[in-house]
């Protein structure tokens, strides 16, 4: 088995990069989607995040109020780090699960969007960052999200840097192309994961 933290800012397109993955082969764990699934109804994380924050947090439906909650913890480190102290450990866990859960030969694409700030380059065999132009990812999150520019330079610029993405990368995939430049690379660099995971499980 073979490891991998997939990583890019925000607009560098990382979703379409796992999408190519995953059609190759990959098995995809996805630290957003778990995030959201570990807070659904009747979940234990839902159940602490409601006693950490009080009903307030929760939607007429009794879904957990991202916005409202999202609200409370910008900005304020300790509140912040009350919700990722309840949210973390499950979303390990879950990854966890699912990595265990795969053959000895896959390759399993961790794809976490703050791998380079919080440190955790040295959890996986490999990292694959994937990279565009400041210019090309505002274009995107103003186009295709409809953030305002000045909401899209403040998410770019709470992230790392580029080259602070770069220094830790084993490969970097460039996304500033057209679609079809961006398939190559990727399965370029899918062929030399696969070839490395089968090599880890014949040793």
């Amino acid at each position: 088995m073979l490891t991998v933290g997939l990583t890019g800012g925000i607009g560098a397109g990382k979703s379409e990069v796992s999408r190519l993955l995953v059609s190759y082969g990959a098995v995809l764990v996805d630290a957003d989607r778990i995030a959201r699934e570990v807070v659904e109804p009747g979940t234990p994380g839902l159940a602490a995040v409601v006693e950490a924050f009080g009903p307030g947090v929760l939607t007429g439906e009794g879904r957990l109020d991202r916005p409202k909650l999202g609200a409370i913890v910008f900005g304020d480190a300790e509140r912040l780090a009350t919700l990722n102290g309840i949210v973390h450990p499950l979303v390990g866990a879950r990854s966890a699960e699912l990595q265990a859960a795969a053959e000895p030969d896959a390759v399993v694409v961790h794809d976490v969007p703050l791998l380079t700030e919080n440190g955790l380059a040295p959890l996986y065999d490999v990292v694959v960052v994937v990279d565009a132009s400041e210019e090309n990812r505002l274009d995107r999150l103003v186009r295709l999200r409809g953030m305002t520019e000045s909401e899209a330079r403040a998410r770019m610029a709470a992230q790392a840097t580029a080259e602070q993405r770069r220094a830790i990368a084993d490969y970097v995939i460039d996304n500033d192309g057209p679609l079809e430049a961006l398939e190559r690379q990727v399965r370029a660099v899918w062929e030399e994961l696969a070839a490395r995971a089968a090599r880890t499980a014949g040793e």
